[in-house]
């Protein structure tokens, strides 16, 4: 690629994440958009992981179309794409370690047991620590969660601002390990994140309320915190976040450069008074002119590429 970036970042990885449960919508080639013009922008490497830590939601030949999918709308990573499934042997490590040290638990509370606790915080249901105090016998647990404290865990997010959230009062004990035997999506993106030597985490604001409880597993595990990120989602005429499982607004491949430059704009982001001839002319122009400043901090309804056309 010919794009030059304008200013230079030390040791700067970004990377992007997709699940393979459905192919790119214009939601995910926002974030996917935001994410490596970033790394562009700071002169940095940026990868591909393909977040398939839940394979009960995995479509089999998924990944190798969203592979595809962003190859053909300009996008190259540095490094041949990790899959989580192969890791999965090393987050249950991982898991047990902290188990043993006492950073964990086993919990044999149902999503109904903490629904009828009845207790809210500000990131929705609470645990209410039923199970923190008795060590149960590892036949009678479902799960493994890991124990917060009340200490507020603060970060400063590049596009939100300074955050900080109470884990215990706001979300209490969490799982790292479900029931069907799977590392949780929380544990598994902390150490994938390590072990990729991420510096960088540009993504959707739907992950932001969940951001405390991964810095909160940095922490215990000795891990170094990525700045963060988080762009604004895009949601449908009900308020409701794209999802690709549900097959909302897929990107065509024959828009591409259409597709790029609306996700551009809904980012907030300049646009040149002559069009782009191809994709490689604006992954050029994105890597000089990406301001993550610009980016509204909050998610709005935006139509599809298809019905966006000239």
């Amino acid at each position: 690629m010919s794009s030059r970036p304008s200013t230079r970042t030390i040791d700067y990885v970004g990377r992007f994440a997709p699940s393979p449960t459905g192919p790119l919508h214009f939601g995910s080639l926002v974030a996917a958009v935001g994410s490596f013009a970033d790394a562009l922008h700071c002169g940095g490497t940026w990868l591909v992981r393909i977040d398939d830590v839940d394979q009960t939601r995995t479509i089999p030949g998924m990944a190798q179309t969203i592979l595809r999918q962003l190859e053909y709308f300009g996008f190259r990573w540095s490094q041949v794409p990790v899959q989580q499934s192969a890791r999965k042997d090393l987050y249950l490590e991982i898991i047990e370690k902290l188990f043993t040290q006492d950073h964990a638990f086993g919990c044999r509370c149902t999503r109904q047991d903490v629904l009828a606790a009845g207790i809210r915080g500000a990131a929705g249901l609470v645990y209410p620590g039923t199970c923190r105090d008795h060590q149960l016998a590892p036949d009678s647990y479902r799960t493994i969660r890991i124990k917060t404290g009340s200490a507020p865990i603060r970060f400063n997010d590049r596009i939100a601002g300074e955050l900080v959230q109470n884990l215990s009062h706001d979300v209490g004990d969490f799982v790292i390990k479900r029931a069907d035997g799977y590392a949780a999506y929380q544990i598994a993106v902390v150490i994938d994140d390590h072990l990729d030597h991420v510096t960088d985490v540009v993504r959707g604001a739907d992950l932001l309320a969940s951001t405390p409880r991964q810095i909160h597993l940095q922490h215990l595990l000795g891990y170094a915190t990525p700045r963060y990120a988080h762009l604004p989602l895009v949601v449908d005429s009900g308020g409701r976040k794209l999802s690709k499982h549900d097959r909302d607004r897929p990107v065509e491949m024959d828009q591409a450069l259409h597709s790029l430059v609306a996700a551009w704009q809904f980012l907030g982001q300049k646009i040149p008074q002559q069009q782009f001839v191809d994709v490689e002319e604006f992954w050029s122009f994105a890597a000089r002119h990406w301001s993550i400043k610009k980016a509204p901090a909050t998610g709005h309804y935006f139509e599809s590429a298809e019905t966006q056309k000239p």
